[in-house]
Parts: structure tokens; sequence; C-alpha cells
């Protein structure tokens, strides 16, 4: 009977098409604020392996900033916006253009899944690392310990040194005769950091992806700065 009324009532009808308009719009509307707050304010990010040993382990999941937005602003002076041993995402898929509609789908699809898919980013192409060197550093590595003399100073220092939070590290063990121009062998000749480059490295010193591989970081594939890990509770805090 109650629907039958509802069928042949226009006021029903007026206020459940009123009422379904205002469910669209509110979801449009959390869609749209949603996405801006992902895109330019923040974005939250699993660490998926065991590369940042032994302060950070693999599934703990972090609050970052977004520095999106910096990219509309001409040559931003990043050293203003991170300090050595910030732990940072480097988004590799940030050098990628993509089209406005895969852009949109690609929103769409991201919102859906609270950030865990996307069409344009894999796991591939997201790293967690610490930042060491800003740009104008020297670096160079001695018994996988990084040294920095930073740009304008005339003086070396170990990575400790310049960080205020304390952080370990794990030292690997190499044979003897491990040949010193390979990657992980612990032991780096001095690198001059470009205006627009960082130097990141893995908390875990071995056979692990970083600067020491891939080079100098390009400071635009910076996707963001970790603020706060969120999980596990026991070990919740500033990374």
């Amino acid at each position: 009977m109650f629907d039958k009324w509802r069928k042949y009532s226009y006021a029903a009808q007026k206020t459940q098409r009123h009422r379904i308009r205002w469910i669209a719009i509110w979801i449009i509307s959390f869609f749209l604020v949603y996405t801006i707050l992902t895109s330019l304010v923040f974005s939250i990010k699993v660490l998926e392996n065991d590369t940042m040993l032994p302060g950070l382990q693999k599934g703990d999941r972090f609050i970052f900033s977004s520095y999106q937005i910096y990219k509309f602003i001409p040559a931003p002076d990043i050293s203003s916006l991170l300090h050595r041993g910030n732990i940072i995402l480097i988004d590799k898929s940030l050098g990628k253009k993509q089209g406005f509609l895969n852009a949109a789908l690609d929103g769409i699809l991201r919102f859906f899944t609270a950030q865990r898919v996307s069409l344009n980013r894999t796991e591939d192409s997201l790293f967690i690392k610490r930042l060491i060197g800003l740009p104008g550093d020297e670096i160079s590595m001695t018994n996988f310990v990084i040294r920095v003399k930073p740009k304008g100073q005339n003086f070396y220092f170990t990575e400790f040194e310049l960080w205020d939070r304390p952080y370990e590290s794990i030292i690997p063990s190499v044979p003897a005769l491990w040949d010193e121009t390979l990657p992980f062998s612990g032991n780096m000749e001095t690198v001059t950091l470009g205006e627009d480059e960082v130097f990141v490295l893995s908390d875990d010193r071995s056979n692990t992806n970083d600067s020491r591989t891939w080079g100098p970081v390009p400071v635009s594939l910076i996707s963001g700065k970790a603020l706060f890990r969120y999980w596990p509770f026991t070990r919740a805090g500033i990374p």
C-alpha cells in the first residue's frame, strides 16, 4: 500500500528526487574534496618492502605531505621544504605525461580504491627512501657511511651529524675482494649534486636500489615527505 502511495503521489516522488539529487551532490563534492586533498595536501602510503630496516618495517603506513602544488611554482627552493634525514616518497611515474581523460579516470579509480590502485602508478614506480643530500651538496661514502659537504660550506659531515632526529642503518659485510667500483661495495667517489637533484638512500645499505644505482634523483620526482606513521599503533609517530 505504501509503495502504491509513493507511485501515485507527486509530493512523494518530488521528495524522492530531491533526496537522490542531494545524495549525488554529496558524493560528487566528497570526491572533489578528496581528490584535491590527496593531490595537493597529503597522501597515504604503505611501505611494501624491508629496504628501510631497522627503523621502518614492511607494512608500516604513513601520511605523506604532497608537493604536487609546487610544480606550478618556478624553481622552488627545495631546501626550505625538505631537510636531510627526511623520509620522502619518490614517484618515477611523475615524469610521464598523461592526457586529461587518463588523469580523470585515474583520479576516479584512486578515489574508489583509497589510493591503492592507479592507472599510471604501480608499486614499481613508488619508492620510500631517506633524503641524504640536497641540491649543491657534495656526497661521498666510506664503509657505507655517507659524508656530506653542504652547499656553501667548507667541511664534510657524516649523515648523522646533519640530522637532528637519530636513525639507524644496517651496515652489511662484504667480501674482502669486492670491487669498490660496484654500487654496493660500501664506498663511493664524491658526487656533486646539481641544482635540481637530491641524493636518497635506503636505511638497509645492502643490495637495495637507491641513488647508488639510480644516481641523483631529480627534485621533480619527489611526491611528498613522511609526516606521520600511523600504523602500527605501537610505533606511531614522526618517522
